[in-house]
């Protein structure tokens, strides 16, 4: 291990951990959306049983929920391509 690091260049060290580091950021960007929308959908399925005349108007406001919430995880992924070069 030593030997290859021994041949490599500062550049070529320097790319490597840009790219681990934009992998690990993306990584944990995605935690966050993750859970929400597990809680979203959790939430919707609770209020769908407790009142199930309203279930068309819950299951939309969840699929709302859903798009904003994995619009963050989109950002997150962009950011972090974007921070890569």
């Amino acid at each position: 291990m030593l030997n290859v690091l021994a041949q490599t260049g500062p550049e070529e060290v320097r790319e490597g951990l840009k790219a681990i580091g934009a992998g690990l950021g993306y990584g944990l960007a995605a935690i966050g959306p993750g859970i929400g929308i597990g809680m979203v959908v959790g939430n919707a399925i609770t209020a769908m049983a407790r009142q199930p005349e309203s279930a068309g108007m819950v299951r939309t406001t969840m699929f709302l929920g859903i798009a904003f919430t994995e619009a963050l995880a989109l950002i997150g992924f962009v950011v972090f391509i974007l921070l890569l070069p």
